[in-house]
């Protein structure tokens, strides 16, 4: 009929009301119009039935047992009358648990709804709300208390802990990722100091790029975070420029957006990437958002793109250091190092900090790295991070002069091997955080110099010529997926005696660095012994037809 559609709705909007009443609740009720055996809230048994039952199958009807307080019916048989009989009592039922829920103010989740069926009026409106790789299933009537509904109170704080979603005006932060399969999902909250690291698919139609929202850069900054007092606006970091045949273009000015449009039969300004950067500070709170876009052309033929997208959390007044693995070092990766401030003599009291000079900013290990010059005056301040398992080895060359002063010149080599700040401890964990003193190895410093005579103490002075570094490691876990951790560190400096020089006379010394990782973990030994000998002869056509 005609009317069906208007029927169903008309059905969906008066639907029943919930039965809540546990007196007229009963899930043995199963034969319709008849007597369930033992079903002793089953309204169609009658004295004479109760009177053979045995037992009550069901002996307690409660309705949602999450509730903190709630009745309860209590059903049993007086087995001592004659005939037995069956007792009924409603009793007020309370919920021990401290995880309980104390009213139901969502009616609409009482009942099952009826889904809305489709119509030519309605066929649009319900294929754009569903016809995705993923929907919400959030109704949009959802409102679980009025006062959410109300602006936030200005003297009212937002201090976030570990994991809880970032708040916004609106609804939460959005960090698009794959739920089910590689298409992106809007949904997926990000969460206070987690970093995060997501790509996946995002289908298109390059007529309709302007108007697909996960493309535009108002998107992902249009909404403010919900922070201290004021509200933090996402600012634009940057802006990259992607063409189509991969190469990036850096705009020097990010102030004006780019928006997707059409043009030539080309996407362009389309998101292809957003990294998120948020600044706290170490109560929790939020004070600046910013984030980098990548922007790129969609040819006409493409029916789908993959973003990807990235979020990272920095408190304010310090400087983010980057990890080298969690928890074991991987290959490659820089071997991280610090050194214990000032004011902190006792060594369980001090927090690793990072180094800031220009040489280390990144509290790693460094060592001196070579030039095309091979200058050793030029190359003072020119370090290279040592990576964890490759061994290393650098150097440069020094002219001497027999003007140069010898105290003066140590001080210069010693600065050009070991840097301007020299680290103490290398971190024994690819993840080894500053608060924990114990996953922080110190670092021994040796020195080796040639013995001098009496007849060249005054006319000689000793000098650095070389460092080498030795880092001991051992397989940390289990066998299965042993984890890399650093137990030893050694810093070797040898001198080298140099006589003073005849005037005008000149001589070029060679100065080295270098890095050699040791595994010192010992063998795994195998749970078996030894597998016997068979001494046998196979046939001569044992493999036949292979060879």
């Amino acid at each position: 009929p005609a009317d069906a559609p208007d029927a169903a709705q008309a059905l969906a909007r008066s639907a029943p009301a919930p039965v809540t009443d546990v007196a007229r609740l009963c899930v043995c009720d199963l034969l319709v119009a008849q007597c369930d055996a033992n079903c002793c809230c089953d309204p169609d048994c009658s004295a004479d039935d109760f009177s053979l039952f045995t037992t009550c199958s069901v002996p307690v009807v409660t309705g949602d047992s999450q509730l903190c307080s709630q009745k309860a019916a209590v059903y049993s048989l007086d087995v001592e009358a004659n005939p037995p009989e069956r007792i009924f009592k409603l009793i007020d039922q309370v919920n021990p648990s401290i995880f309980c829920i104390h009213a139901t103010n969502y009616k609409q989740a009482l009942y099952l709804k009826s889904p809305e069926i489709p119509t030519p009026e309605n066929f649009d409106r319900l294929l754009d709300k569903f016809g995705g790789a993923t929907f919400s299933a959030e109704p949009d009537s959802w409102n679980l208390d009025t006062d959410t509904q109300n602006p936030p109170d200005a003297n009212e704080t937002y201090r976030y802990e570990y994991g809880v979603p970032v708040q916004t005006e609106d609804a939460f932060l959005r960090l698009p990722s794959p739920v089910v399969s590689s298409w992106c999902s809007d949904e997926n909250p990000a969460g206070f100091l987690v970093n995060q690291a997501t790509k996946c698919i995002r289908s298109l139609s390059v007529e309709k790029c302007d108007s697909i929202q996960a493309l535009s850069m108002l998107f992902y900054i249009n909404s403010s975070i919900l922070a201290a007092v004021f509200q933090v606006n996402i600012t634009v970091q940057s802006i990259v420029v992607q063409s189509l045949n991969g190469m990036r273009t850096l705009l020097n000015s990010s102030d004006v957006l780019r928006l997707p449009m059409v043009l030539d039969g080309l996407c362009i300004n389309a998101v292809l990437g957003v990294n998120y950067h948020i600044t706290h500070t170490d109560t929790g709170e939020i004070i600046e958002a910013a984030a980098a876009f990548v922007l790129g052309a969609i040819s006409k033929e493409a029916l789908s793109i993959e973003q990807s997208f990235k979020i990272s959390f920095t408190q304010e007044n310090t400087q983010p250091v980057p990890l080298s693995g969690n928890p074991g070092y991987v290959v490659g990766l820089p071997v991280r190092a610090g050194f214990r401030p000032q004011g902190y003599p006792s060594p369980a009291g001090f927090l690793f900090a990072a180094l800031a000079l220009s040489s280390n900013k990144h509290s790693q290990l460094t060592i001196l790295q070579s030039t095309s010059t091979q200058d050793c005056l030029a190359a003072q301040g020119a370090r290279a991070p040592v990576l964890f398992g490759y061994n290393m080895i650098s150097g440069c060359k020094l002219r001497i002069t027999a003007a140069m002063k010898c105290q003066p010149l140590a001080q210069t080599l010693l600065d050009v091997l070991k840097g301007q700040s020299f680290p103490e401890y290398v971190a024994s964990f690819g993840n080894s955080q500053a608060q924990d003193v114990l996953d922080w190895v110190p670092i021994t410093q040796l020195h080796i110099s040639e013995q001098m005579t009496s007849n060249t103490l005054q006319s000689s002075c000793q000098i650095p010529v070389s460092l080498g570094i030795e880092v001991k490691w051992t397989k940390y876990g289990s066998l299965v997926n042993p984890q890399a951790r650093i137990v030893n560190v050694t810093a070797t400096i040898t001198t080298t005696t140099l006589k003073q020089l005849p005037s005008g006379r000149e001589r070029i010394i060679p100065i080295m660095s270098s890095v050699v990782f040791t595994d010192i973990s010992s063998p795994a030994e195998p749970s078996y012994k030894a597998w016997p000998t068979i001494n046998i002869k196979l046939p001569f056509d044992f493999f036949y037809p292979f060879v």
